[in-house]
């Protein structure tokens, strides 16, 4: 893992498209901005995970009525 340090109105630089901003300090938080083409989603890590565990379970499901759909035939 990187680790670096910034200050407010600093930026990272990520490949040719990508640029995540501090935009301000309160407390123990940070407020990031992130620029990046329309193309690349951007989720808080705990919605990403979320979305992943429901495609999971959806597919799984999906693969649970394919299996029980083919034991009728």
């Amino acid at each position: 893992m990187l680790v670096l340090t910034r200050k407010k109105n600093e930026s990272i630089q990520i490949g040719e498209d990508i640029e995540i901003k501090v935009l301000a300090i309160e407390g123990d938080q940070i407020k990031l901005g992130v620029s990046a083409p329309n193309s690349i989603d951007i989720y808080r890590k705990e919605i990403y995970l979320d979305i992943q565990k429901q495609n999971n379970e959806a597919a799984n499901v999906s693969s649970d009525l394919l299996h029980l759909l083919n034991e009728k035939n």
